[in-house]
């Protein structure tokens, strides 16, 4: 067995493989995918897309078909495995996906398309069928690190592709869309043409690492999602007069750079004020003319905000844009304020999420530890048309997209039996 499987098993507690669920073949299971795309540093290149991800769902199909499952493959390249349910009623999915970004973990998508696949092994084991059909789906490109984009499997998947627009998309190497798609068997109009009949779907779980602190810090192994953030990026810029450093006097000077320090350091001060899920992130600083004895005369930055609620979030932007006006008034100068993006977040269901509680009580015992997602996911798009929910699993140290990203099988075994009680109460609507 390899490395990544050994390190795997070495402080795994076996008393956790109980009700059908076996950390043993979750192991192997994770063991066997992280080989595909395996780097030099330990980490996973799998992009959207490649033949690695290609065969890392041939791989995911046949566990599918040896548990029984009927597997396909739709014009997306999105793969869902079906156990029938004793009644012919809208099904529950659960899954995530298999691509990963350059150099990124192991952890980070295809935890939740095992889990999914590990709670149908076990009922398997047990002999047991769900009232409803449940599928195991892999989405693809969830990462978009092929065409700068991402989601593109769950798009497509809810109906949500210009067929035209992607056309015209070219990869980081300037090839054109068609033309990666057909080495790995797909098509533009099959992509366009993936919707799902909704109507079909009664709800979309997902297991996912974290990709934080907070399980970790509350030393927990897993958590419920109580939101899915969507961001609003604003492009703020400040203008005023760029000017000679040593001939122009400090009371005569009109510095965007100054004034816009000034509003950096206030900008983190507004999330507080409104929810304690909201953040907000300057994460990219342009100054002209950048140069080291020249008043900066322009400062063009970018401000990210998110929150799981669209008017909590809509009210830290107007702090936000407030707190830019205000500046710049105070400094003399001039600023405008352009918005970028703006994607509504996804609220959890309440009752999807007092379920996912239950799971979590009757498995682990105590409260449920409640918190927000503040990345994106295939949930986020779902979500916006069917039912979802999401399971965190503790990340160590918080790292994700790098190769140190860990999780350990205690924990996703742990997450996997929530998975199995949470799926049983939903299959029982």
């Amino acid at each position: 067995m390899s490395s990544f499987y050994n390190r795997l098993m070495d402080s795994y507690n076996v008393q956790h493989t109980h009700s059908g669920v076996n950390g043993k073949r979750l192991a192997e299971r994770s063991s066997a995918l992280a080989e595909t795309g395996w780097t030099d540093d330990g980490g996973c290149l799998r992009i959207s897309f490649s033949q690695e991800e290609l065969q890392a769902k041939k791989l995911v199909m046949q566990w599918m078909e040896e548990e029984g499952l009927s597997v396909r493959m739709d014009g997306a390249g999105n793969v869902y495995g079906r156990l029938e349910g004793k009644e012919d009623l809208p099904a529950v999915l659960s899954g995530s996906h298999l691509d990963s970004v350059p150099h990124g973990g192991h952890f980070d998508g295809p935890l939740g398309v095992l889990s999914a696949l590990e709670v149908v092994s076990a009922w398997r084991d047990q002999g047991y069928q769900p009232r409803r059909p449940f599928e195991v789906v892999v989405f693809t490109d969830e990462e978009g690190a092929r065409f700068n984009g991402g989601l593109t499997g769950s798009q497509a998947f809810v109906g949500n592709i210009d067929s035209e627009e992607e056309k015209n998309r070219v990869d980081y190497d300037g090839r054109p869309y068609e033309e990666v798609l057909k080495e790995v068997g797909l098509t533009p109009e099959g992509v366009a043409n993936a919707k799902r009949d909704l109507d079909e779907v009664h709800a979309f779980i997902e297991v996912h690492i974290e990709q934080g602190k907070r399980l970790e810090k509350a030393e927990l192994p897993v958590g419920v999602v109580t939101g899915i953030a969507g961001p609003t990026w604003l492009k703020v810029t400040f203008e005023g007069a760029a000017g000679h450093a040593g001939n122009t006097p400090m009371n005569d000077r009109w510095d965007a750079l100054v004034a816009a320090s000034d509003f950096v350091v206030q900008v983190k001060d507004f999330p507080p004020q409104v929810s304690d899920t909201g953040v907000a992130t300057i994460g990219k600083l342009e100054v002209e003319p950048n140069g080291v004895n020249v008043i900066p005369g322009k400062v063009q930055l970018t401000v990210d905000i998110r929150d799981i609620k669209a008017e909590w979030k809509q009210e830290i932007v107007r702090l936000v844009k407030e707190c830019a006006e205000n500046v710049a008034e105070q400094h003399g100068i001039k600023v405008q304020l352009d918005e970028m993006m703006n994607v509504d977040p996804v609220e959890i269901p309440e009752n999807m999420q007092q379920k996912a509680a239950e799971a979590t009580r009757e498995v682990l015992g105590g409260e449920p530890y409640l918190l927000p997602s503040g990345a994106g996911h295939d949930a986020m798009i779902v979500g916006r048309h069917v039912p979802v929910a999401m399971l965190f699993t503790q990340s160590k140290d918080g790292i994700s997209h790098n190769p140190k990203e860990w999780s350990s099988l205690n924990d996703c075994v742990q997450t996997v039996h929530v998975l199995k009680r949470f799926v049983e109460k939903v299959c029982t609507e």
